[in-house]
């Protein structure tokens, strides 16, 4: 028998990735479509415009398929993972009634307006698996417990009719849901001419993006935690006991079934940051780059490994898109002087989301009475050297790196690993198709320096900031 192969689709926030992996979690080859800026109609609304979650996903998918150089029939399925905490409205046709709302849009965290002409309410996962399949059906772990009328314990809707009362929605305006790793439907006629995939693969039930992630790095357990650098950044820990009320995290659905991750709260527009100042720049640090054949985020990095530990005194707080019921909030640099410099800059915002989510992070594990030995770091943000070592400095732990830094895509082929019987069970899967790369050991005098400077200072400034901008909130 020939090789087989898995498809991985990770739908971010920022892009849409397919990834093909052989049977041992390696990287045949993959391609990525950029998604479109999003469209605010209004304040608070944030939309993805058109189609794009599905038009990138056509773009990307022909790309890779175009790259792979082995047989399609010899490929077993594709796992579906895209954006959480979104909503789609769709006619009952299954095409969109309206764009597909971001996660950052206020009405996602709000009881339904369903608007004429709408029939059903679902996911993305829900919607792009009608795209797919034709059938309406999702995965469970996609509809988040407090913006869906689910019960995360039964892994169901609920049963309890107030549910839809408070979410104002009816049950027959919701999809069916299923377990992850379980088959959803095939692939369609139409979808494999759209798409480039071969018709009738299974398309297997994932989880939602951040669940899906923490499966492709392989933490199972409270021995390891996670740090996922995308678009909003949280820190993860797995467990198998749903808790409704907590203090310094929620939980999350795992994809694993009965399964859940505790997640700490994170930084909105995270790792965007980081593209901002490389944006604001602008060409000079491009065209440096280019000469040098690097990226700008690597010759950024260079540049900032020869800052010392606490960037001179700049502090980043990493507050650029605030809170819905917070909506003074902003993001700030503090403490320049004459020395400091782009790499300055550059170092800070890097050592700002550090801190912040090692405060978050210890806050939630405290909750949670464990002590993990160790931390995985995940996101396009782990390619760099320099970022590992600031979270192992800060955490005062070894900061680990798979060989996949971009974990959601093999995470899904995880999922479909599991549904097809390549492997017997997630734990098994995980343990032949996950591998560490990489692993980066705390420098005991940097852990001091940057636990003061959290400790004490860092962690204290938007309690003495937030006044201020609540003042200037109102009058600008």
């Amino acid at each position: 028998m020939g090789k087989k192969y898995i498809v991985g689709v990770d739908g971010g926030s920022q892009s849409t990735k397919v990834l093909i992996f052989d049977l041992e979690g390696n990287i045949v080859c993959q391609a990525t479509q950029s998604l479109r800026a999003p469209v605010s109609r209004q304040e608070g609304y944030v939309e993805h415009p058109d189609d794009d979650l599905w038009d990138s996903l056509v773009i990307a998918g022909n790309q890779a398929m175009e790259k792979f150089a082995g047989n399609p029939s010899d490929i077993l399925g594709l796992g579906l993972c895209t954006i959480r905490c979104c909503r789609a409205f769709l006619k009952e046709d299954g095409s969109l009634n309206e764009p597909v709302m971001s996660w950052m849009d206020i009405r996602s965290y709000k009881p339904f307006q369903l608007g004429s002409g709408t029939k059903y309410a679902t996911t993305t996962t829900g919607y792009m698996t009608h795209r797919l399949t034709g059938n309406f059906c999702d995965t469970f772990s996609n509809n988040i417990y407090k913006q869906w009328p689910i019960d995360p314990e039964i892994w169901d809707w609920s049963e309890d009719p107030q549910k839809y009362i408070d979410f104002n929605i009816s049950r027959e305006n919701l999809f069916k849901l299923q377990m992850p790793g379980t088959i959803l439907g095939y692939l369609t006629g139409d979808a494999a001419r759209a798409t480039g995939f071969p018709a009738g693969i299974p398309v297997v039930a994932t989880a939602n993006d951040k669940a899906v992630e923490a499966l492709g790095t392989g933490i199972m357990g409270s021995d390891i935690g996670l740090v996922s650098l995308g678009t909003y950044i949280p820190t993860m820990v797995s467990g198998s006991r749903f808790v409704k009320t907590a203090q310094h995290y929620y939980t999350n659905l795992g994809c694993v079934p009965h399964q859940y991750i505790y997640e700490s709260s994170g930084i909105r527009r995270g790792m965007w940051t980081v593209s901002w100042l490389r944006d604001l720049l602008g060409d000079e640090v491009k065209l440096k780059a280019q000469a040098l054949g690097i990226s700008p985020e690597q010759f950024l990095d260079r540049e900032a490994e020869l800052i010392p530990p606490g960037s001179e005194g700049l502090m980043t707080v990493p507050e650029w898109l605030m809170p819905a019921d917070q909506a003074y909030k902003k993001g700030m640099m503090l403490g320049f002087d004459v020395r400091h410099t782009r790499a300055h800059m550059h170092r800070s915002i890097m050592e700002g989301i550090a801190m912040t989510m090692k405060t978050k992070y210890q806050a939630m594990c405290d909750e949670l009475g464990i002590h993990p030995k160790k931390i995985i770091v995940s996101g396009g943000g782990s390619s760099g050297d320099i970022f590992m070592r600031i979270f192992a400095d800060v955490f005062g732990i070894p900061a680990m790196r798979n060989h996949i830094n971009g974990a959601a895509g093999l995470g899904a082929a995880i999922c479909v690993a599991v549904a097809t019987g390549v492997y017997d069970s997630f734990e098994s899967a995980a343990a032949k198709m996950v591998k560490i790369r990489d692993e980066f050991e705390p420098v005991p005098e940097n852990h001091v320096l940057y636990t003061r400077l959290n400790e004490e200072i860092y962690q204290h400034i938007t309690s003495h900031t937030d006044e201020i901008f609540k003042k200037s909130f109102s009058i600008l």
